[in-house]
């Protein structure tokens, strides 16, 4: 059978499989290992399966991925979240809409510590979403804010989506973390806008709160200094060149572990649940990342990529139009699959035509993070809005699947906007990974 004819099969075949509900893992190893022995042999086809599986789980660079879950999941259990909730509250709980925006800022914050969009939607929901109802927060706008400040943990580094991106196209992971501050800070602060602007049309979707005196203000910022501390010791390091993203990760626990014991803030149940909680997250990430590697090696086989790649480069359109449509094609695949498969799925595609054009690799790479997060809280798949659904059975159970995608429309209005931005100004991601080299 020709490789291409047999590669369009495979893809074919494995977008049914999708539609089973079966593990996307499993499905793209499934249909790669079987693609790949087609055109090769079943010893190659065997060889392929038994290696690649090894190297995810015996990888030293995918072992930033369980340490920085890690960390994240100590984080939560010593009360890091709530404290930086709460000082993000003390700020600006006092204005219209301030509790949603201080969620917001909170997820900002809470991902420099976490790296997981899901595991960020969890945490907030439990902090913010029961303080905004006690203040009589409309439900699509409290829900909505955690669903969306959720997402920022995919660009805020330490971020797990960008060092797999890192991996598989093989760019530094320390300056796709630096890159990845400024986008997340210009995120946050255009959902924050947003949430003024739907405050100013309908004062009703958030009231005002507890005013604050400037002396609490001040006091509550010392409960920013456990994050700023993990952040500078990761994220500095990284910059400075003192340590690898590896090494970065490994202290990044100790430090979080350290503050924990110190403060007294961790028992041992706390512990043992945030190991197992990185061990089952862990193995579903990194299984993931194997079944992505034998499908993206039948996919070498069949030469579709590089098809794809020559076809694109023969059309007589400029490369931002091209790479216009690239995104839109991200955009429309994220509201079907999870984040992390979509990348794995398509990067080996794509890759190869953006840096043709003349891309940017590590601008590509956040630009493509933003996409798939606008994925985790669009329909079907809306990861982030049915975790957040999830817990609101247990914290607010009048809240509806329909009042949080409604909620959900002008944060993707904000993040379209901020795509825009860094598309007509790349040198918002590119300029801290510069001052690196």
């Amino acid at each position: 059978m020709d490789p291409t004819t047999a590669g369009i099969i495979g893809i074919i075949v494995m977008v049914f499989l999708f539609m089973t509900r079966m593990p996307v893992a499993f499905v793209m190893m499934l249909v790669g290992f079987i693609g790949f022995s087609l055109l090769t042999s079943w010893k190659g086809g065997l060889n392929l399966m038994s290696r690649n599986v090894y190297d995810a789980f015996a990888s030293y660079e995918l072992s930033t991925i369980p340490l920085f879950i890690l960390m994240g999941q100590i984080a939560f259990n010593c009360g890091i979240s709530k404290r930086l909730y709460d000082t993000a509250y003390r700020f600006l709980g006092n204005t219209r809409g301030g509790l949603a925006m201080a969620t917001v800022s909170a997820c900002t914050a809470f991902g420099a510590v976490c790296g997981s969009s899901p595991a960020t939607a969890a945490t907030m929901s439990t902090v913010g979403i029961p303080e905004m109802k006690r203040y009589g927060y409309a439900n699509s706008l409290a829900t909505a804010s955690v669903a969306s400040g959720g997402g920022l943990g995919m660009i805020m580094p330490p971020s797990v989506v960008l060092i797999i991106y890192g991996v598989l196209t093989e760019q530094s992971i320390g300056a796709l973390f630096v890159s990845g501050i400024l986008p997340a800070i210009l995120l946050t602060a255009l959902f924050v806008v947003g949430i003024y602007l739907q405050c100013k049309i309908n004062p009703d979707l958030g009231p005002k709160g507890t005013p604050f005196t400037w002396s609490e203000k001040f006091k509550s910022l010392l409960n920013l200094i456990d994050t700023l501390l993990i952040f500078a010791l990761v994220i500095g390091g990284l910059f400075w060149g003192l340590f690898t993203p590896t090494e970065a990760a490994s202290i990044g626990v100790i430090g979080v572990l350290a503050l924990a014991v110190i403060k007294r803030q961790l028992s041992w149940k706390a512990f043992v649940n945030s190991l197992n909680e990185t061990l089952r997250t862990s193995c579903m990430v990194l299984v993931l990342i194997a079944g992505a590697v034998v499908f993206g090696k039948f996919l070498a086989v069949t030469r579709i990529p590089f098809d794809i790649a020559n076809w694109v480069s023969a059309f007589d359109m400029p490369p931002f139009a091209i790479m216009g449509a690239i995104i839109l094609i991200y955009f429309i695949g994220g509201c079907f699959m999870d984040s992390l498969a979509l990348i794995m799925l398509t990067i080996p595609v794509f890759f190869p035509v953006v840096t043709e054009m003349g891309y940017d690799p590590i601008w590509f790479g956040i630009i493509i993070v933003l996409v798939t997060e606008m994925g985790v809280i669009t329909p079907p798949v809306g990861i982030n809005v049915y975790v957040v659904y999830g817990m609101c059975q247990k914290i607010a159970p009048s809240v509806t699947l329909e009042e949080i995608f409604k909620g959900i429309l002008p944060f993707m209005a904000a993040i379209i906007l901020g795509i825009a931005l860094l598309f007509i100004f790349p040198q918002i991601i590119l300029f801290l990974p510069g001052l690196m080299y």
